[in-house]
């Protein structure tokens, strides 16, 4: 939000910051991040900027991101909130089809074989990409 606010201060339209940048909140400090932030650049092509922030759980009740799914990061990109290490290409379909009613997706935790949690010779946990928003909730991809 800050970076919108000192781009308009500068004088740029904000639709032009929003599709140009992606804000990344993450727990300080927190290295699986710029794990997945690498990830997220690579496969959209754009800025992404990592904000250590320590007072994350007030960013994600304002963006209606419930609690119980919860991670290490939350990116906001286009409008809508990813909570957690949510694949790219569930990220994009959601972009592109922009559903009624869902706000954002997320993967509660940090499942081993997740975007930026790969971990070598271990194998990849089963786990869901959750629909929220004002429609309330849905699995909306299974890994």
């Amino acid at each position: 939000m800050r970076y919108l606010l000192a781009a308009l201060m500068l004088g740029l339209p904000a639709a032009a910051v929003a599709a140009d940048t992606i804000l990344i909140h993450r727990d300080p400090g927190c290295g699986c991040c710029g794990e997945w932030a690498k990830i997220v650049k690579a496969q959209f092509g754009r800025t992404v900027r990592i904000i250590d922030d320590a007072n994350r759980p007030a960013l994600m009740k304002a963006r209606g991101v419930p609690a119980d799914l919860a991670s290490c990061h939350t990116a906001i990109i286009d409008g809508m909130s990813f909570e957690g290490h949510v694949p790219i290409a569930d990220m994009k379909r959601a972009l592109a089809q922009r559903p009624k009613g869902v706000s954002g997706l997320a993967v509660a935790g940090m499942p081993i074989g997740s975007p930026g949690m790969e971990v070598p010779g271990r194998p990849a946990q089963s786990y869901a990409v959750v629909a929220f928003g004002p429609s309330g909730r849905r699995v909306f991809a299974r890994h």
